[in-house]
């Protein structure tokens, strides 16, 4: 009998779903629901993880001091796609299997990324705001089609984000350290650039990059002091791009128009934040994955490499 964590959050927020799935494994394999209130940390899987054959995490902390730990394991089925809470090198070397889900959650990332671009160009959230207070304020608004976009980080989400920004008549401007199709960014009419010009010429600066050593803190007072007063910084890839510090400065300082954020450099956010507090930053709890039909297909896929990866035969 393999033993087999899951601790990703999304299959805990479902688990019923994922239990159903699960049932045809049952006399193979010990199920284990360990609910963490974001993600295990290294000294939580420090102390579990020395029996187990198997995981289906989420940003789970896999360091090399757990990996050491790691005699049995000989899985991690992370569900969604960022891997970077996890030395995989590392784990690969040890004989372990990293698996993940390429192109999860293009479709609703890009989707709150727009989103967020919206509600600061019309103004959507505090007109509400001011309304249920009872007030008859006209508030200044500026149209998509008056706006630039940089888009750092022309991935799949990227480039999702560049279609839905097209078809509002958005100037784009994209970087990316990889060269991308000339044909696509012809299509959409994208020019691409250096990273200061898109701070310093963009409206919107929206982050789709993945965390590695070369992404972390990339935008930091040096950067956030490039771009224009009326400007705004858009992130819904990884809290860590961005230093929090430098970031808190310059919301208070107005140093920027503002600030839309779904991820943070530590998770959950403190209750204290200033992102909290202040009326020019839209946030959201790592929710603009959110979406039936794409989680579904996570879990079955994040199903299906655990259980390939012990060795078990998959059913569909």
């Amino acid at each position: 009998m393999k033993n087999v964590i899951i601790s990703a959050p999304y299959m805990h927020r479902e688990k019923e779903k994922v239990r159903n799935k699960l049932k045809k494994y049952g006399d193979k394999i010990n199920f284990i629901w360990i609910k963490p209130r974001e993600r295990l940390i290294e000294e939580d899987l420090f102390n579990i993880i020395y029996n187990i054959d198997g995981i289906m995490c989420g940003d789970d902390e896999f360091t090399k001091k757990v990996i050491d730990k790691a005699k049995k394991l000989k899985i991690i089925s992370k569900w969604g796609t960022g891997i970077d809470s996890i030395d995989k090198e590392y784990a690969n070397k040890k004989g372990i299997v990293v698996c993940n889900t390429l192109n999860a959650f293009t479709e609703p990332v890009a989707d709150t990324t727009l989103g967020m671009i919206l509600n600061f160009a019309r103004n959507i959230s505090f007109t509400d705001n001011e309304m249920k207070k009872g007030k008859w304020k006209k508030t200044y608004c500026k149209s998509l089609c008056e706006l630039t976009l940089g888009i750092i980080g022309l991935g799949n989400i990227g480039k999702a984000v560049a279609k839905r920004a097209s078809a509002f008549g958005m100037k784009i401007l994209g970087n990316d350290i990889k060269q991308i199709d000339n044909k696509f960014l012809q299509k959409y009419q994208i020019d691409f650039v250096d990273k200061e010009t898109i701070y310093k010429k963009a409206d919107f600066v929206t982050l789709h990059c993945t965390l590695n050593k070369t992404s972390y803190h990339l935008i930091t007072t040096k950067e956030l002091r490039l771009m224009k007063r009326e400007s705004y910084l858009i992130n819904t890839a990884r809290g860590a791009l961005i230093k929090t510090k430098d970031l808190e400065k310059v919301i208070i300082n107005k140093i920027i128009a503002g600030v839309g954020l779904d991820v943070f450099e530590k998770e959950p956010l403190e209750v204290d934040s200033i992102f909290r507090k202040h009326k020019n930053c839209i946030i959201s709890p790592h929710n603009a994955n959110n979406s039936p039909y794409f989680w579904n297909k996570v879990h079955d896929n994040t199903i299906k490499n655990l259980i390939e990866g012990l060795g078990i035969k998959y059913y569909e």
